[in-house]
C-alpha cells in the first residue's frame, strides 16, 4: 500500500517537473521509507501534451509488483497531461471580460479586438509557426504547423504520435489517390483524415490548422515531390483540391459521437463562417523543382509566361480558393519571374482581391529568410522582413520574421499597422477553428478520440482508394487474373516486394496495419516464397540475383515488385533519371527470362518510369502500377492480382521515354517550341512519343462509348468585339476570329450537358472511368492538343450499358489562354471526345 504526495516543481517553460514522493505504507498505515520520483515533463508548445522522463531515488532492486503497479499510474499521469489540449477563453470570466472570447459577437470584431490588446512584442511573436502564449490573456502557445497530406504525418512539431493516439489511417499518396478519377473519395478521404486530426487534438496530439494540400502541377517526372501531387493537369488538381479542402474542414462531417466516414452516405453540414480545421493550399505558386544541377528550390527563378500561369499553374489555387473555400495559402520558396512568391504583392493581392481569398497566407518554413539569404532579392534582412509583410504574408514558419521585425520597424521599413493585418488573418482562422470558444472538449467535436482512428471505416476506405488507384498497363493475352481456383506456387521477387516503406511516400505518418505485396499475396497463397533480389532499391549490386532466378524457376508464377523510394524522389530531391534504379531493371529482365510463366511487373514510387524494356518483352505479360499505395496497398494489389478486383485507375501523368531527361528541368514553358527543339510538356502540349500516356488505364473487360446528346452548335450574342487572330493555321472554313471571355457576359446560360453511354463489352463487372476532352479549333498558336474537361467514375455490369452525364461550361471548357494571359474561345468548329466517340459543336456568333 502506498500514501502518494505529488506537487508541481516550478521550472523554465518549456519543462514542468511534477514531483511525486511514496510513501510505502504498513497495514497499520504507518509510514516507512520514503522514495522521491520526479517526472520531468517536456511540454508540446502545440497543446501541453507531454513526454515524461523518470527519475528515481528508488533503487530497482526495491521495485515489487506493487511498484510495477506504481509505474502504471505514472503513465496514466502523464498520459493525462497529454489528454486535453490547452485553449484560451478557459475561464467563465473571460466571456465579460475580454470581447475576444464573446462567442455572440461576430469573427472580425472579436479579431479586432485581441489585437488591440497586444502589446507591440506579443504581437511580433505571434509571426512564426510556432506561435508564443500570451500569458496576461490567458492564451496559451500555439503551433500552426501540422501535416496530413494523405493522412496524419509526423512532419512538423504540430503532431505526436506518443500518447493515446499511437497511429492513424496512412491512405494511399495522393498521386495514386487522384488516379482513381473519383470526386466522392477524394472527399471523404479528406473527411477520414479530418476525424482522426481532430481526434488526435482532442487528446493534445495535433493543431487545427494542417498545410495540405499540395496541389502543384506535376510539371516535370523528375520533380521528387510530384508524388504528392495529383499529377499534370490542372482541371483534375483543381478538382481534387476542391474536393479534399471541403472534406477536410468539415463539409461532410456529420457530427455526433463516434463519427466515422465510411461509404454509408453523409450529412452535409450547411456553409457557415466555422472550421472543423483548416485545409492550406501549397505551394504558391508555380513551385516543381526542388535540386537540379545547379539550381536549388530555394534559390529558383521560375520564368513562366503569362499564358502558362493563366491555363496550366494558377487554375488549381483558384479552384482551391474560390470553390474549395480554403483557409490557407502558402506562398513558395522560388521566385516567379523575378519576385519571390512570397514577397510578390501583386501575386498575393490576386488571391484576396480577385479570388476572394478569406485566410492565413504562410510562408513555407523559411522561405522568408531566403528573399535575402538566397535569392539576394533585398539588400538587408530588414527589407526582406518589409517585402514579405507588406506583401500580404501573414505568417512566417520559422523564426526569421521573429527576430526581426522589430528592428524593421525601427528602421521605419514597415509599420505596426502592417503586422496587425497579419494577426488579424491568423486570428480570424483561430476563431473560426473554435479555439476562442472555451474547452473544445464540450464543443460540436468533443466527442471525437482514439475510438476514431484507424477504424475499420478508414481503413476499408484506404483500401477501396488503394483499389481504385492502382492502374494496369500492360495485360497481354489477358494474362491477368490468376485464377485463385487452381492450385499453383508462386514467387514475390524485388527490394520493395516486403518493403513497408513503400507503401507511404513522402509526408507519411505511423499508419495503423500495414501490409507489403509479399504479406498480401500470402494471403492468397500460403506458401509464396519471397526473395529481395536486390538488397536495396538503389541496387548497385547483383548479389542476390541468383536466389532471385532460383526462386523464378521453382514457382509457377512470380511477381516482381521494384521502382522508387525516397531513395530516389523526395522533398530536396529530384530525379535525374526516368529508368529503373540501378540494377533493377536487369533483375526484371534475369527473373523473366527464367520463370516458367510470363512475369507480373508491379512498379512502385510516385514519379514515371521508363519502362519500355518491358513494355514490349512478350516475357512480361502484366504490368501493374501501385505508386506509394498506403497501408492497405498489399491487400488492394493481390485482389486485383487474383481477380477480386477489376482495375479502374487510370495515369495522372505521362510517362516518358528517358530522353526526356535530355530537357533542361529549369525550363518552365508548357507549349512546345520546334524552333529550339523544345517538344513541350504533358499531354496537353508534349509532341514527342511516350510510354504510356495521361489517361492510360486497362480494366479485364472492355468499353465502348455513344455520346448519344449534345448541342451541334453555340452562338453567343456578341454586342461586343470580335477578335481576328494574327497567328492562324490557315484551314477552309475555321472561323478566323475568337473571343475574350472578360467580355463574354452570359457563360453560365452557355452551360449544356452531355449525354454518354458507356456499354461493357467484356464478361466482368467494373468500375470505368469515363473522361471527356475537348479539342479546340487549330486556328491559334499556343492551342493545347486536347484538354480534359469532365470525368465520372461509373460502374458497369458485364454486357450492359451505363450512361452518365457531364456538365460543359464552355467559358472554361472550350477556351485556353492567350499570349497575354486572357482567356479565349476560337470560334470554329470544337471537337468533344470520350474514347473513340467524338462529336463536334460549332461556336458562332449571332
Amino acid at each position: 500500500m502506498f500514501l502518494l504526495a505529488l506537487s508541481f516543481v516550478p521550472s523554465p517553460s518549456p519543462c514542468v517537473l511534477l514531483q511525486l514522493v511514496l510513501y510505502p505504507c504498513t497495514k497499520q498505515f504507518k509510514v516507512s521509507n520514503p522514495s522521491k520520483i520526479v517526472i520531468y515533463i517536456s511540454k508540446n508548445m502545440q497543446s501541453g501534451s507531454a513526454t515524461g522522463l523518470l527519475s528515481s531515488e528508488m533503487s530497482p532492486n526495491n521495485w515489487r509488483p506493487s511498484s510495477s503497479l506504481f509505474l502504471l499510474l505514472l503513465q496514466f499521469i502523464i498520459s493525462s497531461s497529454n489528454s486535453h489540449p490547452q485553449f484560451p477563453c478557459s475561464q467563465p470570466h473571460h466571456n465579460t471580460l475580454y470581447p475576444f472570447c464573446n462567442t455572440s459577437l461576430p469573427t472580425s470584431t472579436r479579431a479586432q479586438s485581441l489585437v488591440s490588446l497586444l502589446t507591440l512584442n506579443e504581437k511580433i511573436q505571434q509571426l512564426s509557426n510556432s506561435a508564443s502564449g500570451i500569458p496576461r490573456l490567458g492564451i496559451p502557445p500555439y503551433e500552426w504547423w501540422s501535416e496530413s497530406l494523405h493522412g496524419i504525418a509526423t512532419n512538423g512539431p504540430g503532431v505526436s504520435f506518443n500518447g493515446s493516439i499511437a497511429s492513424a489511417t496512412s491512405f494511399p499518396q495522393v498521386i495514386v489517390t487522384a488516379a482513381a478519377f473519383n470526386r466522392t473519395l477524394w472527399n471523404l478521404i479528406g473527411s477520414a483524415i479530418a476525424v482522426e486530426a481532430r481526434a488526435m487534438y482532442n487528446f493534445g496530439q495535433a493543431g487545427l490548422t494542417f498545410w495540405a494540400p499540395n496541389i502543384n502541377i506535376f510539371r516535370d517526372p523528375r520533380w521528387g515531390r510530384g508524388q504528392e501531387t495529383p499529377g499534370e493537369d490542372p482541371m483534375v488538381a483543381s478538382a481534387y483540391a476542391v474536393e479534399f479542402v471541403k472534406g477536410f474542414q468539415g463539409g461532410s462531417w456529420g457530427g455526433g459521437s463516434g463519427v466515422r466516414n465510411g461509404f454509408g452516405g453523409r450529412r452535409v453540414l450547411e456553409e457557415s463562417d466555422g472550421l472543423m480545421l483548416s485545409a492550406c493550399c501549397k505551394h504558391f505558386t508555380a513551385y516543381d523543382l526542388e535540386m537540379w544541377g545547379k539550381y536549388s528550390r530555394y534559390s529558383f527563378n521560375a520564368v513562366v509566361s503569362e499564358q502558362d500561369l493563366e491555363d496550366t499553374y494558377q487554375p488549381p489555387f483558384r479552384s482551391c480558393i474560390q470553390q474549395g473555400k480554403a483557409s490557407c495559402l502558402m506562398c513558395s520558396y522560388n521566385a516567379v519571374n523575378g519576385v519571390p512568391a512570397c514577397a510578390d504583392k501583386d501575386l498575393l493581392d490576386k488571391v484576396r482581391e480577385e479570388w476572394g481569398f478569406k485566410g492565413y497566407i504562410t510562408s513555407d518554413c523559411d522561405a522568408v529568410a531566403t528573399v535575402f539569404e538566397y535569392q539576394n532579392y533585398t539588400k538587408t534582412i530588414e527589407d526582406a522582413v518589409a517585402d514579405v509583410l507588406k506583401a500580404g504574408t501573414d505568417i512566417n514558419c520559422g523564426t526569421y520574421l521573429v527576430r526581426n521585425t522589430l528592428s524593421t520597424i525601427k528602421q521605419g521599413k514597415v509599420q505596426e499597422e502592417d503586422i496587425d493585418r497579419a494577426l488579424l488573418n491568423l486570428f480570424s482562422v483561430q476563431l473560426r477553428l473554435g479555439l476562442f470558444d472555451g474547452d473544445p472538449i464540450k464543443g460540436q467535436y468533443g466527442r471525437l478520440g482514439p475510438q476514431d482512428v484507424c477504424t475499420s471505416e478508414h481503413k476499408n476506405l484506404a483500401l477501396e482508394a488503394a483499389r481504385q488507384g492502382i492502374v494496369l498497363l500492360k495485360n497481354d493475352k489477358k494474362f491477368l487474373p490468376l485464377n485463385k481456383g487452381v492450385d499453383f506456387s508462386l514467387a514475390v521477387i524485388g527490394p520493395l516486394a516486403n518493403n513497408a516503406s513503400l507503401l507511404g511516400g513522402g509526408y507519411t505518418g505511423i499508419p495503423c496495419n500495414p501490409k507489403t505485396p509479399f504479406e498480401g499475396l500470402q494471403e492468397y497463397r500460403k506458401g509464396t516464397s519471397y526473395t529481395a533480389g536486390c538488397h536495396d532499391v538503389p541496387c548497385d549490386s547483383d548479389t542476390g540475383f541468383k536466389e532471385a532466378i532460383h526462386a523464378a524457376k521453382e514457382a509457377d508464377f512470380s511477381v516482381i515488385v521494384v521502382g522508387l523510394d525516397a531513395s530516389q524522389e523526395r522533398e530536396d530531391h529530384d530525379r535525374v533519371s526516368l529508368l529503373l534504379p540501378g540494377k533493377q531493371m536487369a533483375l526484371v529482365s534475369s527473373v523473366a527470362a527464367a520463370s516458367k510463366n510470363p512475369v507480373i511487373l508491379v512498379l512502385a514510387g510516385g514519379g514515371p518510369l521508363d519502362v519500355s524494356f518491358a513494355k514490349k518483352d512478350p516475357r512480361i505479360a502484366s504490368i501493374l502500377y501501385i505508386g506509394y499505395p498506403g497501408e492497405t496497398g498489399g491487400r488492394a494489389l493481390s485482389e486485383i492480382i487474383f481477380g477480386d478486383f477489376n482495375p479502374s485507375g487510370r495515369l495522372t501523368m505521362t510517362w516518358y521515354f528517358e530522353s526526356f531527361t535530355n530537357i533542361p528541368m529549369n525550363d518552365m514553358n508548357m507549349r512546345a517550341d520546334p524552333s529550339r527543339g523544345y517538344p513541350g510538356r504533358t499531354y496537353r502540349f508534349y509532341t514527342g512519343n511516350r510510354v504510356y500516356g495521361f489517361g492510360h488505364g486497362l480494366s479485364y473487360t472492355n468499353f465502348t462509348y455513344n455520346i448519344v446528346s449534345a448541342p451541334t452548335k453555340l452562338s453567343i450574342q456578341t454586342p461586343f468585339k470580335v477578335y481576328s487572330i494574327k497567328n492562324v493555321l490557315h484551314q477552309a472554313g475555321d472561323a478566323n476570329g475568337y473571343l475574350r471571355l472578360d467580355e463574354v457576359s452570359s457563360c453560365d446560360s452557355l452551360r449544356f450537358s452531355v449525354e454518354i453511354v458507356v456499354m461493357n463489352v467484356g464478361d466482368m463487372d467494373g468500375s470505368h472511368t469515363v473522361m471527356l476532352y475537348s479539342r479546340v479549333p487549330e486556328i491559334m498558336k499556343g492551342a493545347p492538343k486536347q484538354q480534359l474537361i469532365g470525368f465520372n467514375q461509373v460502374h458497369t455490369i458485364s454486357s450492359k450499358s451505363t450512361p452518365t452525364s457531364i456538365l460543359v461550361d464552355p467559358c472554361t471548357h472550350l477556351s485556353f489562354a492567350n499570349d497575354y494571359g486572357e482567356r479565349v474561345m476560337p470560334l470554329g468548329d470544337h471537337m468533344l471526345m470520350v474514347g473513340d466517340a467524338t462529336h463536334s459543336i460549332t461556336v458562332e456568333t449571332n
